[in-house]
């Protein structure tokens, strides 16, 4: 505009004075639209952390643990580890001898029934069900306290939608706990399951025997598998659970308007639950197989010497071993669990996961 006026004027001085004026103008319209870009950014950063001291304040003041996530957690893991024990049973005879149990599941079942008998089959059940009933309660409980925190911290850092990271940090802190916890009472079915001297009994003797001989800490020496373990396992399990479930909402929602969330919700459950499994199995499968490693006998070699064990005796694929038995041991354990989760979690008055 200044320019289109200059080209009309044809006194000097009075176009001097003009471009002086216009020079002033745009440099105040600069620093006013600088300051108000500068206090939006301070006002976005000021809201962004009020939010995030607003959730670790609620965490320590209870406000946000919602009892009902951990009660639901250990619920639904402690039935759903418990009817599949014997899957676990053959799985893991299968990865502790491969040599033994090479004909596929369903003869390794008959050969155990055969050598030691149906009860062989329920052999670590009590661990299995207390060990998986407090890992499930802290899993699901730490992970879903965990996700707004999570969320909140991000936002001060970036104002993008940082929601898949915030899960997958959740879950890392979630399957850590979880895995300190369940230590002892894994080490106590590897050993009732691998080794005769201990099948006849129960929990609480097998944890004293262990103590008594091998000692306390010795029952947290697989925590290094463990982790390796059950960090993956959370993290494909409870984000791809999350991630399916709110998928299928989202395409089924939109393709038959006719139907609702309360008629799809437990095909959207058990939808997300079996892609869930599938992915949790296929990345905690050479963590597992350490795991057994660690725990089937006394050994000096720790998490390195075991992983070069497994790998100089069948490469890559021995971390593999035993992935068809417990395909189908954690496609039944996870596909059950999340269905029971959601079913405990909608009865305490929450909604059904993917669903809000």
């Amino acid at each position: 505009q200044f320019f289109c006026i200059a080209r009309n004027t044809t006194n000097l001085s009075t176009f001097g004075t003009m471009k002086k004026a216009a020079i002033v103008a745009l440099l105040a319209t600069t620093c006013t639209a600088r300051s108000l870009n500068q206090n939006q950014s301070v006002s976005a950063f000021k809201r962004n952390n009020f939010a995030a001291k607003k959730t670790i304040c609620n965490l320590r003041g209870g406000a946000a643990l919602d009892y009902r996530y951990f009660v639901a957690g250990g619920t639904c893991a402690a039935i759903s580890h418990g009817i599949t024990t014997p899957i676990d049973v053959v799985k893991t005879r299968i990865q502790s001898e491969p040599e033994v149990y090479n004909k596929g599941m369903i003869a390794a079942a008959a050969s155990i029934v055969k050598t030691d008998g149906p009860g062989a089959l329920l052999g670590g059940l009590g661990p299995t069900i207390l060990g998986y009933g407090i890992e499930g309660a802290m899993k699901f409980g730490v992970y879903e306290v965990s996700k707004p925190l999570m969320a909140s911290l991000l936002s001060i850092i970036s104002t993008a939608d940082n929601k898949t990271v915030a899960y997958l940090l959740a879950s890392v802190v979630a399957g850590s706990i979880a895995a300190i916890l369940l230590c002892p009472m894994e080490s106590a079915r590897i050993r009732i399951v691998t080794d005769s001297s201990y099948k006849d009994l129960n929990t609480v003797t097998t944890l004293a025997r262990l103590v008594q001989e091998e000692g306390v800490l010795n029952l947290f020496g697989g925590i290094w598998a463990m982790l390796a373990k059950q960090v993956p396992y959370t993290m494909a399990k409870q984000v791809s659970f999350d991630i399916f479930a709110s998928m299928l909402y989202g395409v089924i929602l939109a393709n038959f308007a006719e139907l609702s969330k309360e008629d799809i919700k437990w095909g959207v459950s058990v939808g997300a639950a079996f892609i869930a499994s599938i992915f949790a199995c296929i990345s905690s499968q050479p963590g597992d197989m350490v795991l057994t490693a660690t725990y089937k006998e006394k050994s000096d070699k720790g998490f390195i010497g075991i992983l070069q064990d497994i790998y100089g005796k069948a490469g890559v694929a021995g971390f593999f071993t035993g992935t068809g038995a417990r395909l189908v041991h954690v496609c039944s354990i996870i596909t059950t669990q999340l269905v029971i989760y959601d079913v405990v979690k909608q009865s305490l008055g929450l909604p059904a996961t993917g669903s809000h």
